[in-house]
This record gives structure tokens, C-alpha cells and sequence, in this order.
């Protein structure tokens, strides 16, 4: 008979490396209009959902004849694109914006800066004379123009 076997040592494993998360990019933000959109049989509309813009979101309003005329039409255009559902409206363009109340533009202007500026518009800062931090609003600069 021959030499008993030695037992296998286990495999040297590799040492294992830490599990970074995956990071999921949001592109899609839900809102809710302050007054809401009136649609033709008298419904309202308040809760929507605006994705994020990318360049060509951008871009093609200037194309727009009345873009073209007049600059203030950039906003409509714009956000007619980037929302993405608004109630129960088969669709959402720049005519459904056009017809909201200035309240909710104004919401929709806001609300587009502030998801297309990595979440929000504030910065944290220090003030100069008694070191407390406090936070500022740094929105202010028309849509469109990122």
C-alpha cells in the first residue's frame, strides 16, 4: 500500500475587494402644481412628472420661430419637453404650458433649475463676520441658459 494522502489545503483566495454601490442616476422628479393645469372639460391637473434636460432639450427651442421672436417663449418650449406627465393627460407640449397659470410656470421654472443643477440650488457657506453657516439660494438665471 502506498503513503496515506495529506488532507488538500484549501485554495489561496484573492483578497477580496470592498463592494462599491452602484449608483442609480435619478431622471425623473415628481411635482405637484400649486394651482394646476385647467384642462378643456374643466379638469384640473396638479401632480407631474419632469425628467431631466439634456443639451438637445436645449438646443432645439432656439430653433423655435417664436423662440426666435421672442425670447420669453424659451421656458414653454423647454419644459412642453421636459415634462413627461402631467395628470391624466394623454400627452404634455409646449401649448399645455403655455395655458397654465403664471403661478405654476413660475413652479415649473423653479423646479427645472432646481433638478437640472444636481438637486437644488443652494450652497452652503460661512458668514464672514461670525463664522455660523447658513445656506444661499444661487438661482436666479433664466431657463435655459445652464
Amino acid at each position: 500500500m502506498g503513503a496515506p494522502l495529506a488532507p488538500e489545503e484549501p485554495a489561496p483566495q484573492a483578497p477580496q475587494q470592498p463592494q462599491t454601490p452602484v449608483e442609480v442616476l435619478r431622471t425623473e422628479f415628481p411635482f405637484q402644481l400649486p394651482r394646476g393645469y385647467v384642462d378643456e372639460q374643466g379638469t384640473v391637473h396638479r401632480d407631474g412628472v419632469m425628467r431631466l434636460s439634456t443639451a438637445r432639450d436645449e438646443l432645439i427651442p432656439l430653433r423655435d420661430v417664436r423662440v426666435q421672436e421672442n425670447p420669453a417663449f424659451l421656458s414653454v418650449v423647454l419644459l412642453g419637453r421636459v415634462i413627461t406627465r402631467l395628470g391624466t393627460l394623454a400627452l404634455v407640449h409646449d401649448g399645455i404650458v403655455e395655458n397654465m397659470f403664471a403661478s405654476d410656470l413660475a413652479f415649473l421654472q423653479d423646479f427645472y433649475r432646481q433638478i437640472n443643477a444636481e438637486g437644488h440650488t443652494r450652497a452652503a457657506v460661512n458668514c464672514p463676520h461670525c463664522s455660523e453657516p447658513f445656506e444661499v439660494e444661487l438661482g436666479g438665471s433664466r431657463l435655459g441658459e445652464s
